[in-house]
């Protein structure tokens, strides 16, 4: 992916990382996307549409559902936080920035906890994989890409750093509705 992912690759979009993903928002800056954040409680619906209304125009959504899982202590817990934060962060940024606006749709990134991160983590990927399937359908008419990123059991930070910027850029225009799966296969 280097001929792909090159300085400057990302120059001119806004990406709104959510969730800890502090090496996915490494990554995005390093190769030229602007990125921001946000801050407070995603379960509080309203403040999230606010914060999201507040930020101006998003071109990529990424949120780090893992951070939610891991902050919730996981298990029953972590899933209901994990995906309930991050459709909150999802269906505001849409609707913000790319069904009400005058806008051409929008990538939203989903990246689940990885395999091993506990009970349930597996869930919570088969969930935001579901999301993202499921709104790649209900939101296509809006130009909205949805994918979701469910790390191997080792998968490193930067494994889903580099696919983060990979769905970010012009090539992962022609991804939507899919999941991937980031780190090596054992033997």
């Amino acid at each position: 992916m280097l001929d792909v992912l090159r300085p400057g690759v990302l120059d001119g979009l806004t990406a709104c990382v959510c969730g800890d993903g502090a090496v996915e928002r490494e990554r995005l800056v390093a190769l030229g996307a602007r990125v921001v954040t946000v801050e407070g409680d995603l379960a509080d619906e309203d403040a999230v549409a606010a914060a999201i209304g507040a930020l101006g125009p998003i071109d990529v959504l990424v949120v780090d559902a893992a951070s939610a899982f891991a902050a919730a202590g996981g298990g029953v817990p972590g899933l209901r936080v994990a995906v309930d934060d991050a459709w909150n962060v999802v269906r505001a940024v849409a609707v913000a920035s790319w069904i009400e606006a005058d806008r051409e749709g929008g990538k939203a990134i989903l990246v689940a906890p990885g395999a091993d991160a506990g009970e349930h983590a597996d869930a919570v990927g088969a969930a935001l994989e579901n999301a993202a399937r499921t709104l790649s359908v209900e939101w296509a008419r809006f130009g909205i890409r949805t994918t979701a990123i469910r790390p191997r059991a080792g998968a490193t930070g930067d494994q889903r750093a580099e696919l983060v910027a990979f769905l970010a850029s012009r090539a992962g225009d022609y991804f939507t509705g899919c999941a991937f799966a980031p780190g090596t296969v054992a033997p």
